[in-house]
């Protein structure tokens, strides 16, 4: 019996001063008094550890549980038992059951916030995810802009005094589109100085030799940094490359981006494409820019490995990255469809001679070509052209996000107003030849002098015809002349070297067909001599603007005969010679001066370019 008594009262010893340590911890949530005597001995025996800190009382009474009294405590006798019995059943009681309670209601309160967070756990996520997306988006948008309009905001600004001044002189039309732009007019940019967003080494490479930008350059400069859509109508020989160049190299250095193929110029002609290219590549190469010109007449593999070798590391052998092809409708399309080039992220788009395309028949590859690139709210397009006939104006409606359209002088074909023209009228064919020759003598006195690199004795002659051109290239070569010609059937090759012999002045004439009339820069030409009249005075006018580019000055010698489709043109020829200022005498007084109305190939005088026509033919079902 006195084991049991012991054990008991070491149990009950225990739970006493466990039920003490509750008893404190109520008192002090309660601050009430029940039973003063025995709250007092717990107290007084307590006081000590009542000065130990909240950190240590909330690790022991996570580790202690309250525990219901067992049966032997509640069987024993004594008054040890009984004093113990009491406070269990009296006290300690209460305090478990608070304590039990509180700890219920921090699960619950638990249990509900978590019940709360995994209800609105999916709607929570896909607001997330929507909200994540969309700064995502702002994020490239504010990116893109900041890449292409990042320029803008740091133009010198042009006075709208001097921007009057200058628009006047030049005769320059700015329309802006009628919906959701800025209506604050934009001024050209009249100065290099003033492009201030463009890097020290660009601006000196690029305008090497020019005093100031020229009227396409200026007008089409702010739109297009602002990554604005864009027609530009501009006579030959008035700096369109550099117009869409400086921008797209701008834009270039300026991207975050580093590898793809984001550019792309389409142009009308072989030698047009290489010559685009050249002039890119040259100033891309110091920010390690490169450029591909991909075009027919030649064998496919080259182009191909070039692509593939940016496409498979970004980086070539010369440690340039490939970022812009130049190139003509149906290469392009054909590497295409090979999976060799890929535009997807194209979002620089410029059509260059776009007249000139559509007059080709590439209007369908343009299209195939303009839906590889991005969407035309990604991509910025610019169209170039020196004439606004009804089918540029059909591309560009749809193609282009409202573009601002820079005309230089007129929307019809004018002659470049720094070419001097002469025409001289012969009754016998056969006497072109001997005043070829002659003309050749004046102009070129010494035979053999190579001209120095900004001579402008350089002399072009047109021939209408490949078997003509071989015939007077002969006659000249048999005079002692250095000569070189340019025309369909020379191989690609030999059509390079031709035109490179005659830009650095190895030759010093150079008889090319209508290949050559149009958008090839020949630096120096100062003479081009019309050996025959071409086939339209559209082809007159971009012969002659051969001379007199770069704001030079040049001249044009004419030799007209009347002959099979000559006499229809007379009126028209004598037009474009009164326009300029020039004597149409000698046509006036032997040839009519109606101008014949356009005719079609199929609908003769009938027909009328004023009236949209279909995309594509409709079946008829009967």
């Amino acid at each position: 019996m006195s084991n049991d008594t012991e054990v008991v009262a070491a149990v009950s010893k225990e739970e006493r001063k466990r039920l003490k340590k509750l008893e404190k911890e109520k008192k002090k949530k309660e601050k009430a008094v029940e039973e003063p005597s025995e709250d007092a001995m717990v107290v007084n025996d307590e006081a000590a550890e009542a000065k130990n800190s909240k950190k240590e009382k909330k690790r022991k009474e996570k580790k202690e549980k309250v525990d219901v009294d067992s049966p032997e405590s509640n069987e024993n006798d004594g008054s040890s038992v009984a004093v113990d019995a009491k406070v269990v059943n009296g006290s300690g009681s209460s305090t478990q059951t608070e304590e039990t309670s509180s700890k219920r209601s921090k699960k619950d309160k638990k249990k509900r916030k978590r019940e709360g967070e995994e209800g609105g756990e999916d709607e929570a996520v896909k607001e997330g995810k929507k909200d994540k997306k969309q700064r995502r988006k702002e994020k490239e948008a504010s990116t893109q802009a900041e890449s292409s309009c990042s320029s803008s905001s740091s133009f010198a600004p042009t006075t709208p005094e001097a921007a009057e001044a200058f628009l006047t002189k030049h005769s320059i039309t700015i329309t802006l589109p009628g919906t959701s732009v800025a209506a604050k007019p934009l001024l050209p940019i009249i100065s290099f100085d003033q492009l201030t967003n463009l890097p020290e080494k660009l601006r000196t490479e690029s305008f090497k030799g020019f005093k100031e930008p020229s009227p396409i350059q200026a007008c089409t400069w702010p739109p297009a940094f602002e990554g604005r859509d864009l027609v530009g109508i501009a006579e030959t020989g008035s700096g369109k490359t550099l117009a869409f160049g400086i921008p797209a190299l701008s834009r270039l250095i300026s991207s975050k981006s580093t590898a793809g193929i984001t550019t792309l110029v389409v142009a009308p002609t072989r030698e047009l494409a290489i010559q685009t290219h050249d002039s890119l590549s040259h100033l891309g190469k110091s920010w390690g820019i490169a450029s591909v010109a991909v075009y027919g007449g030649v064998s496919k593999d080259g182009q191909i490995k070039m692509l593939k070798a940016s496409l498979k590391n970004g980086v070539g052998k010369d440690g340039l990255r490939t970022r812009i092809v130049v190139g003509t409708p149906g290469r392009i399309l054909d590497l295409i469809n090979d999976g060799v080039l890929d535009l997807s992220g194209v979002d620089y788009l410029v059509l260059d001679e776009a007249d000139r395309m559509l007059d080709k028949g590439f209007e369908n590859d343009i299209r195939r070509i303009i839906a590889e690139t991005k969407p035309i709210e990604e991509r910025q397009t610019m169209m170039f052209s020196a004439t606004w006939p009804e089918a540029v104006r059909r591309l560009a409606s749809t193609f282009q996000r409202e573009p601002v359209r820079v005309t230089v002088g007129s929307d019809d074909l004018t002659a470049n107003s720094r070419v001097e023209q002469e025409v001289e009228v012969f009754d016998d064919n056969r006497s072109k030849d001997q005043r070829l020759t002659k003309h050749l003598r004046n102009l070129l006195p010494n035979k053999n002098k190579k001209p120095a690199e900004d001579d402008i004795s350089r002399i072009l002659v047109f021939a209408l015809y490949k078997k003509e051109a071989s015939r007077v290239e002969e006659v000249l070569q048999r005079q002692g002349y250095s000569v070189g010609a340019l025309h369909g059937d020379m191989s690609q090759a030999n059509r390079i070297e031709a035109l490179d012999n005659f830009k650095s002045g190895r030759t010093q004439v150079l008889v090319a067909t209508d290949v050559a009339a149009r958008g090839l820069d020949i630096p120096n030409v100062g003479v081009v001599i019309n050996y025959t009249f071409p086939l339209t005075i559209e082809d007159y006018i971009h012969r002659i603007g051969r001379t007199g580019r770069g704001g030079k000055f040049g001249k044009s010698i004419t030799f007209f005969t009347g002959d099979n489709h000559e006499r229809s043109l007379a009126g028209e020829f004598a037009r474009v010679l009164s326009d300029g200022g020039f004597d149409n005498a000698q046509l006036r007084e032997k040839f009519p001066m109606t101008i014949k109305k356009r005719e079609h190939g199929v609908y003769g005088a009938f027909y009328r370019d004023d009236i949209p026509v279909p995309k594509g033919p409709t079946k008829i079902t009967f």
